[in-house]
């Protein structure tokens, strides 16, 4: 990755991405059926689930706004899209669908906004742009799957409204290594601020003084 660096910073690609408070969270499609390895899991999703409930139970103690997504298509298939052209198993997930509910460690609570999305984005036709912004936040971190993904699907949009995305490193998962390793070279690069939960915190702490 070392000459793959080298090009990105004589382009000056990757510049530091300030952290400004107010703070959200957005934790996208950590759901039954991405943590199951049989359906659309595997790789290190569970870790990355995992290590979110630590995140989460942050978010809460500081009252940030915490919002999370599902992938949810209606009982008939009427919304049917090239999304599921591309991947038909996702039709399965269905609003009462065990597969598509948020996995009980994380399970929302009075308050914390759920999106049902039927497309990559957690912003694409949803209301969560607004939503935030009527919290004030500014800087958004992000968790969930999959890292190529929903999860950069999700932080190009984030950056692209207008907030600064923060992508912890060991939230985020995918079903294969590379493509998440690789996306977060990416989006370091261009979208969003990338760095493990521990650093994060850290800074943020920094940042509300």
């Amino acid at each position: 990755m070392s000459d793959d660096l080298a090009a990105y910073e004589a382009q000056g690609f990757g510049t530091a991405l300030s952290l400004k408070p107010p703070f959200g969270l957005l934790i996208v499609d950590f759901v039954n059926g991405f943590a199951d390895p049989g359906q659309f899991g595997g790789g290190n999703i569970c870790a990355a689930i995992e290590q979110t409930t630590q995140l989460l139970a942050k978010a809460r103690t500081s009252g940030w706004p915490i919002a999370q997504s599902r992938i949810v298509f209606a009982d008939d298939d009427s919304d049917a899209n090239v999304f599921t052209m591309k991947v038909p198993g996702l039709l399965g997930l269905k609003e009462h669908a065990p597969a598509s509910a948020i996995v009980s460690q994380l399970e929302p609570r009075p308050g914390e906004l759920v999106v049902r999305k039927t497309t990559p984005s957690a912003f694409f036709g949803t209301m969560l742009a607004q939503w935030l912004t009527q919290k004030g936040v500014q800087t958004l971190l992000v968790a969930g799957a999959t890292t190529s993904g929903c999860v950069r699907a999700s932080v190009v949009d984030a950056m692209s409204a207008g907030f600064r995305p923060l992508v912890l490193s060991d939230c985020v998962g995918d079903r294969a290594l590379a493509p998440h390793l690789a996306n977060l070279f990416d989006m370091q690069q261009k979208y969003a601020a990338v760095m493990p939960l521990a650093q994060a915190l850290a800074q943020l702490e920094q940042c509300a003084r």
